[in-house]
């Protein structure tokens, strides 16, 4: 895209040059700064009604319930004053209510295009988010932020300009979005399907004795899966210590889609606390990690017997002679046993189980040569989903990365979109 004719130094060193005739301001210059109210579930629940209640606690753009009563009404930006998502902004219209964890923007100008400002916000506010225990955005750092402002005509242009490349984005993203979950429904039943009928297709069929599990091969049984564990280790007692270098905490983060991913979080424990929250028990290759709660139910291999392990974790030894450790695994991983597993799980906010419960799981037993086929046979499938899933994961990434790209570009003048259409 074509550049603005002339330019000039915005005085704000993430921004750099600007076209000639913006201009750099605080949001305090242009903008009345307030914060929304505390509004419980009680309250929604006393008052139900047609007005959204936005907070930050919620997934896509916040609505947390309906009330039947409005705090504001017209146009404001808003952002997540508080937590993960501490410096997200959100363009609102219309009568709706905002919780304490969002920040309201009002213009005490004219000329102000608040879809333009919604798009500029966006791009810069993570700069400003204080990064501790719970991340924060508070009005005092909103209102010192800098944001170039083109005359409204421009901001309309723009404003209308990114909306539309945004939905198309978006729109791409979700489509991808859409496959990834097919590609992991199509991975499940494809566990599913081996572990509970295996791999013969004509092979005789018996009742299982189990209802959800249904019919099996007909030299397998349907045991309960305690009994052939050799040794079950249960983690979960006292928080270890953490410390920014040592061993390798594995937590119940790290253990998703049969496999622990050492990348999504990095916690570390000093030698002294690994040998005393070890001595339970050192892990081998193989052995099956299972989670919990928050969230349970994951499953993983161990990979790499130097880890030490964390709470809301427990380690499955299968007795080798007759139950493979990678079957275990995805006999975890497929529906029947999620099945299973949620008609033992207590808790409303998050479900877990209890040790005590473990007994009463049921695992779908073959033959360990018959297993060991099947493992052979899940891993080479599993792997080639896994690879078009990442495929898919990786074309999301680029397209947020121009997302955000051409956002900026747009809004920092780097780019002049006004005769685009």
């Amino acid at each position: 895209m074509r550049r603005y004719p002339e330019y000039k130094e915005s005085g704000v060193e993430w921004i750099g040059e600007t076209p000639a005739h913006w201009e750099t301001k605080a949001v305090w210059m242009i903008f009345r700064l307030g914060r929304g109210r505390v509004i419980s579930n009680v309250e929604m629940g006393a008052n139900p009604g047609q007005y959204p209640v936005y907070s930050s606690q919620t997934e896509d753009d916040g609505i947390m319930g309906y009330i039947d009563t409005y705090d504001f009404e017209g146009d404001y930006i808003t952002w997540t004053t508080d937590g993960a998502k501490a410096g997200t902004v959100f363009y609102r219209t219309g009568k709706f209510n905002c919780t304490n964890v969002c920040g309201m923007l009002s213009p005490i100008v004219q000329n102000v295009n608040l879809r333009f400002f919604g798009h500029a916000l966006n791009i810069v506010t993570s700069r400003f988010v204080r990064h501790d225990i719970n991340p924060k955005l508070m009005n005092n750092v909103m209102a010192r932020i800098r944001v170039q402002v083109p005359p409204l005509k421009e901001q309309t242009q723009i404003a209308n300009f990114l909306d539309r490349k945004t939905t198309q984005i978006d729109e791409l993203i979700r489509g991808k979005e859409r496959r990834i979950e097919l590609l992991r429904e199509q991975r499940t039943a494809l566990i599913n399907q081996a572990v509970t009928k295996g791999l013969d297709p004509n092979v005789e069929m018996k009742p299982s004795g189990v209802e959800w599990i249904g019919e099996i091969p007909v030299y397998w049984n349907a045991v309960p899966m305690t009994k052939y564990l050799e040794s079950t280790i249960d983690y979960r007692g006292r928080t270890p210590e953490k410390t920014e270098s040592g061993r390798f905490l594995v937590t119940a983060k790290n253990i998703r889609d049969g496999n622990i991913d050492y990348q999504i979080s990095q916690e570390f424990t000093s030698e002294y606390e690994y040998q005393r929250i070890m001595t339970r028990g050192m892990p081998q290759k193989g052995d099956v990690l299972f989670t919990t709660e928050a969230p349970l139910g994951e499953v993983a291999n161990v990979d790499d017997v130097s880890i030490a392990l964390a709470q809301r974790i427990i380690k499955f030894r299968p007795k080798s002679d007759s139950l493979n450790p990678y079957f275990l695994k995805y006999w975890i991983l497929s529906y029947s046993f999620q099945s299973d597993l949620r008609g033992y799980a207590t808790g409303s906010t998050a479900q877990g189980i209890k040790a005590s419960k473990l007994c009463l799981l049921k695992l779908n037993l073959p033959p360990l040569e018959e297993q060991i086929k099947i493992v052979d046979y899940l891993d080479q499938k599993t792997q080639e989903i896994n690879e078009l899933i990442s495929a898919e994961e990786q074309k999301i990434e680029l397209l947020m990365e121009y997302r955000q790209s051409l956002i900026s570009e747009a809004v920092t003048g780097k780019i002049d979109v006004r005769n685009e259409v």
